[in-house]
């Protein structure tokens, strides 16, 4: 089997989102009968809409912000699945006034958004761009001026163009820029800005990015990966320690994608692929984090990071964050595989007859959601926070509404696990839905549909779905 064959079925095993579109109609899990709630079940709790740079705000070029890794990436042809390009998206960048009216009207009282480094940073490093600044400051403003608590992610995988020539995430140098890069952010923001997420999904961007090639900047390799993540998981630590000195009441977390394990067969030779998929996928980046380590004794091809780590750099990796930002899409079932390098490890499409898929063919499991919360509250911190939830799906549009009815039953499903979890003793205190506005879903394109919210793309105007509706009544009541 040549190397080429064994990244593919790489890219194919472990992650769903790389498979063959094959849609499930929604049948037997939105019949079955779902108890009734309500936002008040919850308490006292922070309830939001998450969205990112590089997939809402376009304006890609103007007002002196530089390319990040995705406009260079998204300009090879055959990298996306559309030919599309982020260089206008859902046009956040002047449209934000009007999406901030529908948070509210949806009844959210917080607001995710992520900042893109090169509008700030345009080389990522060095002169700073005020007018990039400046938008940010107009788009917190506005947040406050209309009851909305924001949140800022830092980095939300839009890399500087710049940084990625001298090596991006492969440099240990990223250490510095993020710094810098960090510090520049709670300087200009933190007077207003108090609930921060360091990084978004690390595994994703760094396995995806730098080890697959599937994702911008396109490279591959195990070492190309390992040194990325290693950096990475430096930098979520240190950009945790620049925001602690730097913002006054900071409460700081960083985001992990994570799916429940399940096997495919009840054998030993799958248990322990499972555990070795659970290391790589749901422990890499947060155990040396909290003070564990990275999970060498489950995954030994891991030693493989030596050269890249130097000395002192296990007490660097610790972090003692305020809230784990928990990312749940599908769950994985895993199988044992000679075939694939490292891992001996392939997740498989569940088998379940009742098993239902989204648009992006992933698995439609909502008690993963549970299951990846009470997993996750045996960390030693103090919260957690989910913060992406979503699901896309084939909108219909009817008499100038916009009837994702399917959408509606995903989130009640899975907002009831996490209801589940919180009474069974894990400390959530808060949900963000993915996303506001449908927007531009990286190799995907435009196509797959996330949002609470359509827009059209030649005129962008704005309608609520009936999923969005659902949100306003369902938050605002008793």
């Amino acid at each position: 089997m040549n190397r080429k064959k064994v990244l593919e079925l790489i890219a194919a095993g472990l992650f769903p989102m790389l498979l063959p579109k094959k849609l499930g109609a929604m049948r037997r899990l939105f019949l079955d009968e779902i108890p009734e709630f309500s936002a008040s079940d919850f308490g006292d709790f922070t309830w939001g809409v998450s969205t990112s740079a590089a997939q809402t705000e376009g304006a890609w070029n103007m007002d002196g912000r530089g390319a990040s890794i995705w406009d260079i990436y998204a300009q090879n042809k055959g990298k996306i699945k559309d030919n599309s390009r982020p260089e206008i998206a859902s046009d956040f960048y002047h449209q934000y006034p009007n999406d901030l009216e529908m948070v509210q009207k949806m009844g959210f009282g917080a607001f995710r958004f992520s900042i893109s480094w090169s509008r700030i940073l345009p080389d990522g490093k060095g002169k700073i761009n005020q007018k990039g600044i400046d938008f940010y400051n107009c788009v917190i403003d506005a947040c406050l001026e209309k009851g909305l608590v924001p949140w800022i992610t830092l980095y939300h995988w839009d890399l500087p163009h710049a940084l990625e020539l001298e090596g991006g995430w492969t440099n240990r140098n990223m250490v510095e820029w993020f710094s810098n890069y960090v510090a520049l952010c709670a300087k200009s923001f933190g007077d207003r800005v108090k609930n921060w997420i360091v990084l978004n999904e690390p595994m994703a961007f760094t396995s995806l990015g730098y080890g697959l090639g599937y994702h911008a900047p396109g490279k591959k390799g195990i070492n190309s990966f390992l040194s990325a993540a290693h950096h990475t998981a430096l930098c979520q630590a240190e950009g945790g320690r620049v925001l602690r000195a730097g913002v006054k009441l900071a409460k700081i977390g960083s985001s992990f994608s994570c799916s429940p394990i399940d096997t495919r067969h009840a054998n030993v030779a799958d248990e322990n692929a499972a555990a070795r998929l659970d290391a790589l996928m749901n422990r890499f980046f947060v155990e040396p984090a909290v003070g564990l380590g990275y999970p060498v004794k489950t995954l030994p091809f891991l030693r493989k990071m030596e050269p890249f780590i130097k000395q002192n750099d296990e007490s660097l990796l610790k972090f003692d964050f305020d809230f784990l930002g928990i990312q749940n899409y599908f769950r994985v079932v895993a199988g044992y595989s000679p075939w694939i390098p490292y891992l001996h490890a392939r997740p498989h499409r569940p088998t379940q007859k009742q098993s239902e898929f989204t648009e992006m063919d992933w698995e439609i499991y909502p008690e993963g959601m549970y299951r990846i919360l009470m997993q996750f509250s045996k960390y030693p911190v103090k919260e957690l926070v989910v913060t992406e939830n979503g699901a896309a799906f084939h909108d219909r549009i009817e008499a100038n509404e916009i009837n994702d009815a399917q959408r509606v039953l995903y989130y009640k499903k899975y907002l009831q696990n996490v209801l589940k979890a919180k009474k069974d003793g894990a400390n959530i205190q808060g949900y963000f839905a993915w996303t506001l506005v449908d927007n531009f879903e990286w190799t995907e394109g435009f196509r797959p549909k996330f949002g609470l919210v359509h827009f059209d793309s030649k005129t962008q105007q704005r309608r609520m779905k009936k999923s969005g509706l659902w949100f306003k009544e369902f938050l605002s009541s008793p």
